[in-house]
């Protein structure tokens, strides 16, 4: 199969290109960072690079919190509009098979139950709770504490910052295109990625690089909140056989499938930090009841529907994964 991969030299892109290749597959490099004219918002480029072309993998993506509500209109292009003239340029040449890189962020808040009320959904973070160290919402019906559980694919979304509307956003789009075209589309929404190549020092890293970029620097890690935020830690070489699979699937045409894609074993943030400072040898963790605004408090998925559908299965654990990244250069 010959697979056009955008955002091909990025973190997990370039490790979707090497599990194409070594499964007998053909990659198409195509990444602004490689080459300044390959950027997924050009449609000539963009319809040049889809030229024999049997799938596509949509990898390229602005990504993280950002620095705040300015970066809105540059997430909005290099995601939608970026994603819209993919999608425009797919329908013109007659590829019909898409995995677009989802994430996890869709779905707002994870899920909560709680002992009254059942499953509920908790309202927006109050600044004002948040600065006082409640950090755990609660019942929006009676204000008791919740538990939280795993999210399913079928939860509805509840994106909370612009980077999350721009996923939700190139779903639709995509779920568009397959209606329109009979092409079959799939989103892999991903939790928490990490591994070797993930970007460093910048404000739209992850939570992983931040913590591996100060114990580098020698200094401990910085965990926001109470460090007890749950979240699910993918590797990034799981979430690249992810992709593998989902593209050589039979997909539903004309319709768009969502899996969610996450190890199945949540940690919190505390652990992870606690985990990668050992590993690296590093200060331990320090806890500084920061927060941001635009972030959840747990987040984890149910990803029982990719395992079983697709015959996927996470291969690196949390404490060996975590190894290897604090090794990694």
């Amino acid at each position: 199969m010959r697979v056009l991969v955008t955002g091909s030299a990025g973190f997990i892109g370039s490790h979707v290109v090497e599990a194409l290749s070594a499964h007998g597959h053909e990659p198409v490099a195509y990444d602004v960072r490689a080459d300044p004219a390959a950027d997924v918002r050009d449609r000539d480029a963009v319809a040049r690079a889809l030229a024999g072309v049997d799938a596509v993998c949509h990898q390229a993506a602005m990504v993280g919190l950002g620095t705040g509500f300015a970066d809105a209109p540059e997430y909005v292009s290099r995601n939608d509009l970026g994603t819209a003239v993919l999608l425009a340029a797919m329908a013109r040449t007659g590829v019909r098979r898409l995995v677009l890189a989802g994430s996890m962020v869709v779905y707002g808040e994870g899920r909560y139950e709680c002992a009254r009320h059942g499953v509920v959904r908790p309202g927006p973070r109050e600044p004002g709770r948040l600065a006082a160290g409640r950090f755990e919402p609660g019942c929006p019906v009676c204000g008791a504490d919740l538990t939280p559980g795993l999210v399913g694919e079928d939860a509805p979304a509840d994106p909370r910052n612009v980077y999350a509307a721009t996923k939700l956003a190139q779903e639709h789009l995509a779920a568009a295109w397959a209606r329109a075209t009979g092409g079959s589309a799939v989103s892999l929404r991903y939790h928490n990625v990490y591994g070797p190549r993930m970007p460093r020092d910048t404000p739209y890293a992850g939570v992983a690089s931040f913590f591996r970029s100060a114990l580098a620097r020698g200094e401990a890690p910085r965990v926001f909140e109470d460090g007890r935020q749950r979240r699910d830690f993918v590797h990034v070489r799981d979430v690249a056989a992810a992709n593998l699979a989902a593209l050589e699937a039979s997909s539903a045409p004309g319709a768009l499938t969502p899996y969610n894609t996450g190890s199945g074993d949540p940690h919190t943030v505390g652990e992870m930090a606690h985990a990668l400072a050992a590993a690296y040898g590093g200060p331990e963790p320090v806890v500084t009841g920061e927060y941001r605004l635009g972030d959840v408090r747990h987040i984890t998925a149910d990803s029982t529907r990719l395992r079983t559908e697709l015959d996927w299965k996470p291969e690196v654990g949390f404490e060996a994964g975590m190894r290897e990244f604090a090794a990694s250069a």
